[in-house]
């Protein structure tokens, strides 16, 4: 099985949350990276973000945080602070914990949804790779309630696939799987994963996603990433 057909299946697996199919976790750690670009400068970048305003002990809400890639280099930029990461698998999660290994004491880790999450006010929040699982009434949903979990001014960083305003979404959508691809890439079979990703996928344009952000109460929402549909937002609570 080549990588763009793997990725079309890929795409049927990831809408079925949560992810507990083995095949997924066992590969997440080495496929993630090389499929959305610039991945690890956008923890980098998210890092910046959510720093600005944090106390030297923030503690930050980390959903949908199966895998624990941005747990990592958060908790190891960052070691006075506290980390609550949010996840419906337990697989995942139990990937995380591994990920993390020594930096896992100051992680509290959470299989659930957002309504799972504490209560508690947090320093700042980020939700990676995990909204356009969503629909737009879900999200909308979701991003209400990180809101009602965030001091007021405190920082979300938000990135997942979007699409350019007035673009065409499948066009973008299959240039990010040639890039996923590398040099195994075949630009006709990456149209025909993208049309099967679109079907599994709720891809929103950069004005919509700005809009569902001020919708649920965010401040000040502006773009701060952008690799072809993979795509960040930071907001304000």
């Amino acid at each position: 099985m080549d990588r763009q057909t793997k990725m079309a299946d890929d795409a049927t697996v990831s809408a079925q949350e949560p992810f507990e199919d083995p095949r997924l976790v066992s590969t997440y750690a080495d496929l993630t990276p090389q499929r959305v670009p610039g991945f690890f400068d956008l923890h980098r970048m998210a890092l910046i973000l959510l720093s600005e305003q944090a106390p030297q002990d923030a503690r930050v809400l980390v959903l949908g945080a199966g895998g624990g890639l941005e747990l990592k280099t958060f908790a190891s930029e960052r070691p006075n602070w506290t980390f609550v990461g949010v996840d419906p698998s337990r697989q995942m999660l139990g990937l995380a914990a591994i990920t993390l290994g020594p930096l896992l004491d100051r992680v509290h880790l959470v299989e659930g949804y957002i309504e799972d999450a504490p209560s508690g006010r947090f320093d700042s929040a980020t939700c990676l790779l995990t909204f356009h699982f969503l629909n737009r009434a879900e999200r909308l949903q979701v991003l209400r309630q990180l809101r009602d979990r965030l001091k007021p001014g405190a920082p979300l960083v938000v990135a997942h696939h979007a699409c350019p305003a007035g673009a065409d979404s499948e066009e973008w959508l299959a240039r990010s799987v040639v890039f996923a691809a590398g040099s195994e890439a075949d630009p006709a079979k990456a149209v025909a994963s993208a049309k099967a990703m679109m079907e599994r996928l709720s891809i929103l344009s950069d004005e919509e996603e700005v809009e569902l952000l001020r919708q649920a109460g965010f401040a000040k929402p502006a773009l701060f990433y952008a690799g072809y549909t993979f795509r960040g937002w930071v907001a304000y609570a």
